[in-house]
């Protein structure tokens, strides 16, 4: 049997979504029965077969959701009610849209997030405080110590401006 042409063919759409917290991939078949439940209960059962969402692929940050095109829209809304895939807790957040695979996985993160590194003390005002480092420079300062406790949320570049 001869392929479809091209312009006869259905149109698909590819959504690169983030998985928050970062590190925590779910299994695919738990993610594409979370997302099919999202988009059911949101849209319908008529919706849901013409957005007909498909788990492509996904790694420990990231999942790639096929969906028809004139969909993607309504995709990406029920992306954003997802709050658990299997027994997991995770957060889906719609990052990109496009109509290829290959342009789509060219804007996949290619780092794997940092953990948050060891605490270290840092002298910060006059006071000593426990740096937690994150990524993104994102820097957490406690309070060393019981009374007083003040909590600072800084960036690498004002710890380097010191």
């Amino acid at each position: 049997m001869k392929p479809l042409p091209p312009t006869i063919r259905t149109k698909k759409r590819y959504i690169l979504a983030g998985i928050e917290p970062p590190g925590t991939g779910a299994d695919q078949k738990d993610l594409y029965h979370a997302i099919a439940d999202a988009v059911t209960s949101l849209f319908g059962d008529i919706r849901a077969a013409a957005i007909s969402p498909a788990v492509i692929s996904s790694g420990p940050d990231h999942v790639i959701i096929r969906c028809t095109r004139g969909g993607e829209q309504d995709l990406r809304i029920a992306l954003s009610t997802v709050t658990a895939a299997g027994d997991r807790k995770i957060v889906l957040r719609p990052r990109a849209t496009s109509g290829t695979l290959h342009a789509l996985r060219k804007r996949l993160p290619q780092e794997v997030p940092a953990r948050p590194e060891e605490p270290a003390e840092v002298h910060f005002g006059g006071r000593v405080y426990i740096a937690r480092r994150y990524q993104g420079q994102k820097v957490d300062l406690m309070e060393k110590g019981i009374k007083r406790q003040e909590l600072l949320f800084l960036t690498q570049n004002d710890l380097e401006e010191l």
